[in-house]
């Protein structure tokens, strides 16, 4: 099987990681982190002293890292040292301009690259279900989608270079705003008097129905395993939806897209932050609309 490199094992890196492992593959790793390096050691991953290391002989390496520098700043160090024909698949959510700069920095190496960001969380990660959003040319998304395979449940190619980070930005902006929506609606029929149960059963099979409400409910009670019943710890923090909603409205700015919505939802997760809720699920965003200082 395919020798591949991991860089960055965190919450999510680390069960992504473990289903390449359960795929046979083997997984060189490295994180900065020594707990994501002990965890990654159980789940059969050979953890690496650092990035170069790690990359050494690796057939594919991917990165998933905090943001665009971090991202820059691995292929710099690791490019001119990976083998001939090597592939890089970066699963990071950066900005586009960062991601188009990564493919450069490969393509000046003759490496092949692939932006491919996920969708999905920590469960998807962990169930190998994750949605992959790919960018880049033809002949490397051919080579990652057979390796994307163990952690995926779906795989897409967007475009060419910077497409699935375009792609991911969009959707966590539509995220971002559809669980305000979700959340505001809740907040209003406790206020009416209606039970969140009965919302729910009415509004998931009519017109409000979406994921944030079937699949990430954030109320207690109609969805089990949303984080709302375990009192919104992440799944998905705050501080992340923050970060893509900020990108989305730098891309917003260069592209010259209105976004009004978009800025506003930007506007609310920056307050809920800053009020010591980062590291709370997104979906708990429904108690600093409630005015609970909790």
């Amino acid at each position: 099987m395919t020798t591949v490199a991991f860089i960055g094992l965190g919450n999510m890196g680390n069960p992504m990681a473990a289903n390449l492992v359960k795929a046979g593959h083997t997984v060189h790793g490295f994180d900065l982190m020594p707990e994501h390096l002990e965890t990654a050691r159980t789940n059969g991953v050979t953890v690496m002293a650092n990035a170069v290391a790690a990359t050494k002989d690796a057939d594919v390496v991917i990165t998933m890292l905090p943001a665009g520098k971090h991202v820059l700043s691995v292929y710099e160090d690791i490019a001119p040292k990976l083998k001939k024909g090597a592939l890089l698949i970066d699963s990071s959510t950066i900005d586009v301009d960062s991601a188009r700069k990564a493919h450069a920095i490969a393509a000046r190496h003759d490496l092949l690259s692939v932006d491919a960001p996920v969708s999905g969380g920590t469960g998807g990660a962990a169930a190998g279900t994750l949605t992959f959003m790919a960018g880049g040319a033809q002949a490397a998304f051919e080579k990652a989608e057979p390796v994307l395979k163990p952690m995926a449940g779906r795989i897409v190619h967007c475009g060419d270079a910077g497409a699935g980070q375009a792609a991911k930005i969009c959707n966590n902006m539509i995220l971002g705003i559809s669980m305000i929506g979700v959340a505001e609606a809740f907040v209003l029929a406790e206020k009416l008097g209606l039970s969140h149960q009965a919302l729910f059963d009415v509004a998931s099979t009519s017109s409000g129905q979406c994921w944030s409400l079937t699949s990430y409910c954030p109320v207690p009670g109609p969805v089990p395993n949303s984080p709302a019943n375990r009192d919104y710890q992440p799944g998905f923090a705050a501080a992340l939806m923050l970060k893509d909603l900020k990108l989305s409205q730098e891309a917003a700015q260069q592209a010259g897209a209105v976004t009004p919505l978009g800025a506003e939802a930007t506007q609310l997760y920056a307050l809920f932050a800053a009020l010591g809720h980062g590291g709370t699920d997104f979906s708990g965003i429904i108690k600093f609309l409630r005015g609970d200082p909790a």
